[in-house]
């Protein structure tokens, strides 16, 4: 295995030459991996975005299991995000699916933030692989130094959430804790055609709730 000093190192030299596959790879090869995918999690309602920011695992896997662990993740509440950053956790890949016999089924994940992005770092083992929660834990910090210094990931990203100035709008008073009636009162239309902003808001953003939305909008400086 690479020693901590050597892939420090290593790493500030990946990360000042704006290599990012490189860099992912070095922290792959520090965890004991084989195989890395890195996928922007806060992006993925927008299936206009390439959510998946690089990946070296085998591309069926990516298709079938990698978009599906992206999607739960995206899925998940804004506390609970929070609550799991940092977090190295195990999953199995479904029995259904063609993996080939050097890759051991368990998944590790760890979700992680990098300036205003959400990100997903999800390592492919072998099956003979020793694993270490310490590594693990370091690697997401790596990771995460690694990937802030690429602004096209974690910079203020207002024009990729996609809403419209009329839904600014009405993000905007609900974090003022506006009821649809109020708000539709206050800018001149219906109610239900706030309430089909809020429907769009949600599915933009992804969140389930008002507040998250809300959430992600301060999150992203939109309001």
């Amino acid at each position: 295995m690479i020693a901590r000093g050597a892939f420090i190192h290593d790493l500030e030299s990946k990360r000042n030459s704006r290599d990012l596959s490189g860099g992912m790879e070095l922290v792959t090869a520090y965890a004991g991996a084989r195989c890395y995918l890195l996928a922007r999690t806060d992006l993925y309602s927008d299936r206009n975005h390439d959510f998946i920011m690089t990946s070296d695992w085998p591309f069926n896997l990516v298709r079938s299991f990698g978009v599906s662990l992206v999607d739960l993740q995206a899925r998940t509440s804004e506390v609970r995000r929070c609550l799991q950053a940092f977090e190295p956790a195990f999953q199995e890949i479904d029995p259904v699916l063609d993996v080939s016999g050097e890759f051991s089924r368990r998944v590790c994940v760890i979700p992680y933030n990098a300036g205003q992005a959400r990100l997903l770092l999800a390592f492919l083992f072998g099956n003979d692989a020793s694993l270490s929660h310490d590594r693990l834990r370091d690697v997401a910090l790596a990771a995460a130094y690694h990937t802030s210094h690429f602004p096209e990931i974690v910079s203020d990203n207002c024009a990729l959430s996609d809403l419209t100035v009329r839904e600014v709008e009405c993000l905007s008073w609900i974090g003022e804790g506006k009821t649809s009636d109020e708000i539709a009162l206050i800018i001149g239309i219906s109610r239900n055609t706030v309430n089909n902003y809020i429907t769009s808001i949600m599915n933009k953003t992804g969140a389930k709730t008002r507040s998250e939305a809300v959430a992600f909008a301060v999150r992203q400086r939109i309001i």
